[in-house]
């Protein structure tokens, strides 16, 4: 019983290294790294869109610039995977305070695939600059992308979401003075917090015309969709859902065999002494 128990325990931790290691390889492959364009080896887009239809792509971790003049719509688009929270950050660098006439209010917003709103569970959304303020710097943390939801429900779901970033309030007479913004996008992976029942067939990603990323196709009138993510949509297969059921199974047949040996132990017959 004893050599039993050392076996089942060794499977244990060797299913759990194994796990582990899997979840760590995972972690380092190279097709989650960074993209030649994100913020760890470049900078990203340097144009913004003015409408949904012509918002510029972006991956997560890039940062995207744009220059543009106060009262313009500025639009991006980035990809977001079931089970990832993201967090939209905006700067905007204003002009200098002696060609201002006021504070001046900004605000970021997040639109999903279907261009529905999605409200922050958290952070500045709307920020108001002082009339000697050199910036404002916003932040959007949206809800948790689900994988699969009721049709009626609001929730966020795989695909595209819109950024949208304009000026919400100022004095008339600062209308079309140059402006400077910038945009990054990062996400936190929930693991098996987030996992959900069932799947959708496809992302929400409709068709988008990326400014300087993609072109019209004048041919078949159709326009290009959305950049997905770099490794591709819902690839990561590993959870810590893993964990607990490849843990569970071990330990429910170490107890078992634990539970037959003890069985086994006490029904043996008892030995006669010789000559009793």
């Amino acid at each position: 019983m004893i050599r039993t128990t050392r076996v089942l325990a060794g499977a244990l931790l060797t299913g759990l290294a194994l796990l582990t290691g899997a979840g760590a390889a995972v972690a380092d492959d190279p097709s989650a790294s960074p993209s030649p364009g994100s913020s760890a080896e470049g900078s990203g887009p340097t144009e913004a869109g003015t409408t949904f239809r012509t918002a510029t792509a972006i991956q997560q971790d890039q940062t995207a610039t744009a220059g543009g003049s106060t009262g313009d719509y500025l639009y991006w688009v980035f990809p977001a995977d079931a089970g990832q929270r993201a967090t939209v950050k905006a700067k905007v660098t204003l002009p200098e305070s002696a060609t201002r006439h006021g504070a001046s209010t900004w605000q970021v917003d997040v639109y999903d695939g279907l261009r529905r709103r999605q409200a922050c569970m958290y952070g500045r959304q709307t920020g108001t600059a002082a009339a000697d303020a050199t910036a404002v710097e916003l932040t959007c943390v949206l809800r948790t992308v689900r994988a699969w939801s009721e049709p009626w429900a609001n929730d966020p779901l795989p695909g595209s979401y819109y950024v949208r970033l304009t000026v919400v309030d100022l004095p008339s007479a600062d209308l079309g003075l140059p402006v400077r913004t910038e945009v990054e996008v990062t996400s936190a992976g929930q693991g098996g917090a987030g996992d959900v029942d069932g799947t959708l067939s496809e992302p929400l990603v409709p068709g988008v015309s990326s400014v300087g990323q993609a072109t019209h196709d004048a041919s078949s009138g159709s326009v290009p969709a959305a950049g997905e993510p770099e490794d591709g949509w819902a690839s990561g297969w590993w959870t810590d859902r893993w964990l607990w059921t490849v843990g569970g199974g071990v330990l429910g047949a170490f107890a078992a065999v634990f539970g037959y040996s003890l069985t086994r132990g006490n029904g043996r017959p008892s030995r006669v002494p010789p000559g009793a």
